[in-house]
């Protein structure tokens, strides 16, 4: 009987875009520089042996959802844009475990960013 394989990792890291993240007035208005890295887990046991993509989770398509949600959209919390992001990283069926953090950068005053983390597990 053949070993379970633990399941493949996927990273999009530093994705970056810009949206409207925040309650003040400026960032109401403005445009702010964000950074995504999303985590996914799944099994990915028919690609491992296989050259077709439809025996993969495809990660170009996961990233055209995020990019579409975050440039087409107006966020006041992170907590609410970094859910969003969450659920879009798990909406295919093969995925069990996802996790994104997305920084909004300068944020506060001396620091690089402010940085939100949420996770999903199936």
């Amino acid at each position: 009987m053949p070993i379970p394989q633990a399941d493949a990792i996927i990273r999009i890291k530093n994705l970056r875009l810009r949206t409207f993240i925040g309650i003040k007035e400026e960032e109401i208005t403005n445009r702010q520089d964000i950074v995504i890295n999303v985590v996914i887990h799944y099994p990915a046991i028919k690609a491992r042996s296989s050259e077709n993509i439809a025996d993969a989770l495809n990660y170009r398509t996961v990233t055209k959802g995020i990019i579409q949600l975050v440039e087409n959209n107006r966020f006041s919390l992170l907590e609410k844009l970094t859910q969003d992001v969450l659920d879009i990283t798990h909406m295919h069926p093969w995925v069990t475990y996802a996790e994104v953090e997305i920084d909004k950068l300068h944020a506060l005053r001396y620091a690089d960013s402010v940085s939100m983390t949420l996770s999903w597990q199936k």
